[in-house]
């Protein structure tokens, strides 16, 4: 079984790239490289992860491919491109000679209006994906959810992925109208989910495992074996436990599995998805 970490990120700290960082956030306000993930993806028995955009900027995507070329267990990269821009094609057709090259993510979950996603230009982009053979991954907070359903069902062919469960308000408890909202999502089959990012979006200091297996009961029972995806969102996740911890979550999580939907969720549907050879 190859097992594949679907969502993490590299960095060299810019404090004005990385403002977002907050003072609450300490931890993450140093480099993370690859020399610094691969023990712990080799601890884990991991064979590779997807290095995914930090930046809302093209040269993230040279620096991500560049350690993509330089790194093995690198299998791909979701980088970044300005869907709302005129020139969004010929990027595409730039982008499309890079093998590494998976995808991209447009960072919608702070941006406003809430529905930009659906505006003209955003679809536009968004419908130029398929023709170069790029994923669209979906970056939004839970109140985003019914845009997503309408731009889902717009491109019937588009591979699409939700990062971190669509950002469900564990810490509060809250699961009722994100539950309905991705029930409904999920009835589109073009659509797969990673399971990551939950560890900071419940208390960081004070989590239990238990907090999470309402909210894994709803992503598992709506997508199924074949559209869920492990991802560690490291180094996000040392705010609130670190990889092992994340990792330990799921472990625990799947023994309810089958050995083959086990095989699917760690690895078999990341190969299939970002067509990894």
């Amino acid at each position: 079984m190859q097992k594949i970490d679907t969502h993490q990120h590299f960095w060299k700290y810019n404090p004005i790239n990385h403002s977002w960082i907050n003072e609450g956030m300490t931890l993450l306000k140093n480099d993370f490289t690859p020399d610094d993930l691969f023990p712990l993806l080799e601890k884990t028995g991991f064979d590779g992860c997807i290095a995914v955009q930090v930046d809302e900027d093209e040269a993230d995507n040279d620096f991500l491919l560049s350690i993509a070329n330089q790194n093995e267990f690198v299998k791909g990269v979701i980088g970044w491109v300005d869907l709302l821009n005129d020139n969004i094609e010929a990027r595409l057709n730039h982008y499309q000679q890079f093998n590494k090259l998976k995808g991209f993510r447009y960072m919608l979950q702070g941006k406003e209006p809430r529905d930009l996603m659906l505006s003209k230009d955003f679809t536009n982009g968004v419908g130029l994906l398929n023709k170069y053979n790029f994923i669209y991954e979906i970056l939004i907070l839970s109140d985003q959810l019914p845009y997503v359903n309408e731009l889902v069902s717009k491109f019937p062919e588009q591979p699409f992925v939700i990062n971190h469960l669509a950002k469900p308000m564990i810490k509060y408890g809250k699961i009722k109208q994100w539950s309905k909202e991705i029930k409904a999502i999920a009835k589109h089959e073009n659509i797969s989910c990673k399971v990551s990012g939950m560890v900071t979006e419940a208390d960081w200091k004070n989590w239990n495992y238990h907090d999470f297996n309402p909210y894994l009961d709803v992503v598992f029972n709506a997508f199924g074996a074949d559209r869920l995806m492990f991802g560690s969102d490291w180094p996000v996740c040392n705010l609130a436990g670190g990889y092992h911890k994340v990792y330990e979550i799921m472990e625990r999580y799947t023994l309810q599995l089958s050995a083959t939907e086990q095989e699917k969720f760690w690895g078999g549907n990341a190969l299939a998805f970002y067509q990894i050879k």
